[in-house]
């Protein structure tokens, strides 16, 4: 498990009407290769405006279905025992935009 992949995850809560939905950790790798039961993930969503600046697009070269955008503003705590399905990774170049995305809907720096 590494910081920049996306995991399909079952039955994310009661309030998403999708069975699943793509997670994307953004979680710093020496928390993830800790002994914690969770990590800090992005949803990733299919309806998105390219004009919000903390949504990053993604699509088919990470191994998704179709474009959609990984929401840097909705993080969530997400178990690590639900995170089996892998769906591939983000480039460097992409991660770059994700922690940009990031510092701004942290309002850091």
């Amino acid at each position: 498990m590494k910081r920049g992949e996306f995991y399909r995850v079952r039955q994310t809560s009661k309030s998403d009407p999708k069975v699943s939905r793509v997670y994307l950790i953004v979680s710093r790798q020496d928390f993830i290769e800790r002994p914690f039961s969770s990590v800090i993930c992005a949803p990733v969503y299919s309806k998105y405006r390219e004009d919000i600046t903390t949504q990053v697009e993604v699509g088919i070269d990470e191994g998704l279905k179709h474009d959609s955008a990984v929401f840097c503003d909705a993080l969530v705590s997400v178990e690590k025992s639900r995170l089996t399905d892998y769906v591939g990774a983000a480039s460097d170049d992409k991660m770059r935009n994700v922690n940009t995305a990031l510092r701004i809907a942290l309002a850091i720096g």
